[in-house]
């Protein structure tokens, strides 16, 4: 099914316009009844920001009104790598810096494989094919768990997975987005480099020029770690087709194992045998 422009501002515009609205009465309703089953999923990691300052962005505000907001979720850990190695693997794996590594563990690449589903990660500025180097312009291997992984970064057909986030459009255009996207945004629309400001305005272009909301049952938007705040809460917050309530916020405790419990839970994966095991899933 091919999307266009002048389908995608419209659902983009009606998203927004959430923003000038109050919470629904539903906001501190029981989460219990809300199911947990979708087809597919978009994560978009922006970078380093506290939940205070990243909630209040009207772009990111507006984004959480229109669905959830998770406000008691945490980041694994400083500085960034642990925290995309263990949102994709249960586990930070020894790594504890932002240094290039290989790690030869199981990911959950691995489990969505093992069960016949697909898996992608878009990444902006994507050198090229099977690239290993460290940064190349805006874009930084720190932010892209699955060339580090050495079952994904020594096969070509796997690490031929990991695209240019340009490729997004075309998938969504052709009908072929994988069961579980990833997409890391450069150094400077993640707000690494510029701030939660600049990640919060682009997001509202992306959503307003991608339709991820129409083509994903859960897209969710996250934070890898906070700016240092104790403890590591970050903004976390879920819209798109299988999202029906807005303006709800959920006070579960959960952290960034809870996405991969979510995942192996909603598609039957399996564990990968370490945080994930006992992480508690989100609920939508």
């Amino acid at each position: 099914m091919i999307f266009s422009k002048i389908v995608a501002l419209p659902v983009a515009a009606a998203l927004f316009s959430v923003a000038s609205a109050a919470p629904s009465a539903n906001a501190n309703a029981t989460l219990s009844s809300r199911a947990t089953t979708f087809s597919n999923m978009l994560l978009i990691i922006l970078e380093n920001t506290n939940f205070a300052p990243a909630y209040a962005d009207p772009n990111l505000k507006s984004f959480a009104n229109s669905g959830i907001i998770y406000n008691n979720w945490l980041a694994y850990g400083h500085p960034s790598q642990p925290n995309y190695i263990a949102m994709t693997s249960g586990s930070a794996n020894g790594v504890t810096t932002d240094a290039s590594v290989t790690i030869d563990v199981q990911n959950i690449a691995d489990l969505l494989e093992a069960k016949g589903l697909t898996w992608k990660s878009y990444q902006e500025n994507w050198p090229g094919p099977c690239y290993t180097g460290t940064s190349s312009g805006p874009y930084y291997r720190k932010h892209n768990p699955f060339i580090s992984y050495k079952n994904i970064q020594t096969n070509p057909t796997r690490c031929a997975k990991i695209v240019d986030a340009s490729k997004l459009a075309t998938d969504i255009s052709s009908g072929t987005t994988p069961t579980f996207a990833w997409y890391t945004p450069n150094l400077n629309n993640d707000g690494h480099d510029t701030g939660v400001t600049f990640a919060g305005n682009w997001l509202k272009n992306f959503l307003a020029t991608t339709p991820v909301l129409t083509t994903f049952d859960v897209v969710m938007v996250t934070f890898d770690e906070n700016a240092g705040a104790s403890p590591n809460k970050v903004y976390t917050a879920i819209a798109g087709k299988k999202v029906t309530t807005a303006g709800v916020t959920d006070s579960t405790a959960l952290n960034h194992f809870s996405l991969l419990k979510t995942l192996e839970n909603n598609f039957g994966l399996g564990n990968l045998g370490k945080s994930d095991v006992t992480a508690t899933p989100f609920t939508f």
